[in-house]
């Protein structure tokens, strides 16, 4: 008796931590008994926040979340995978380019899924994983790096801008099907938004560009990820 209490309460502990883990960073550990896996799932929700605090009404990713727990999961043996959920409007290009360099670094199998949106610097994040997929009418906006509030008219401004510009256009070329070329092409596009440049892919559009692997939804992104995981383990087990 008193180990099934112990054991009661072991689970409601567990179930307890992992609600406050969803709650505080839209994070959980996800366990697929019958095949032995453990998944990350990470959402990238509202905004990217950078090294300045954005609104208290604002629904944001903080990256100072975000990077200790790619660590963790990178240094954890349990962890088989990571799933990465999208519905981001951009943000910070520092901190989102950040993100996306240590999610393509991992070791662990990763997928992404692109849900409502991946605007912005959220399109290398939807780029940086081993597999891609967005739902059919998810959107994805390509556009020119842009900042507010004051900016000095000089020529080593626009020098700054050409070479962030420059590095997030090379992260995405190097992490999809699309050319460098192709991506700036898009980037500049002034056919389709009205008050700024770009261009806006959606569902179907997006891997038809290159951008994104296929269309798809949450059960496709499992299938794939739990692919890539058995993928991995035949692989350690025919090296070992």
């Amino acid at each position: 008796m008193a180990e099934e209490n112990n054991d009661q309460n072991n689970r409601e502990d567990g179930a307890e931590s992992q609600n406050e883990q969803i709650q505080e960073f839209g994070q959980t550990l996800l366990t697929h008994d019958e095949a032995d896996y453990a998944i990350c799932l990470m959402s990238i929700i509202g905004e990217i926040e950078g090294h300045e605090c954005l609104p208290s009404t604002s629904k944001t990713t903080k990256y100072e979340h975000v990077l200790p727990k790619l660590a963790a999961i990178e240094d954890d043996k349990k962890v088989d995978g990571v799933m990465l959920i999208l519905n981001t409007m951009g943000g910070d290009v520092e901190s989102g380019l950040a993100i996306a360099e240590m999610v393509a670094s991992l070791s662990k199998p990763t997928v992404s899924l692109v849900l409502g949106g991946s605007h912005s610097i959220g399109v290398p994040l939807a780029v940086s994983t081993d597999y891609s997929l967005i739902v059919p009418s998810g959107t994805m906006v390509i556009h020119p790096v842009r900042m507010s509030g004051t900016v000095i008219g000089a020529k080593q401004t626009y020098d700054y801008f050409q070479q962030m510009q420059d590095r997030i256009v090379g992260f995405i070329a190097s992490h999809c099907g699309a050319s460098m070329e192709r991506v700036e092409q898009l980037m500049m596009n002034t056919q389709m938004m009205t008050k700024d440049l770009g261009t806006i892919l959606v569902g179907r559009q997006a891997v038809d560009e290159g951008i994104i692997d296929a269309v798809g939804g949450i059960s496709d992104a499992f299938t794939v990820l739990y692919r890539l995981i058995e993928q991995r383990r035949e692989d350690k087990s025919r090296n070992s």
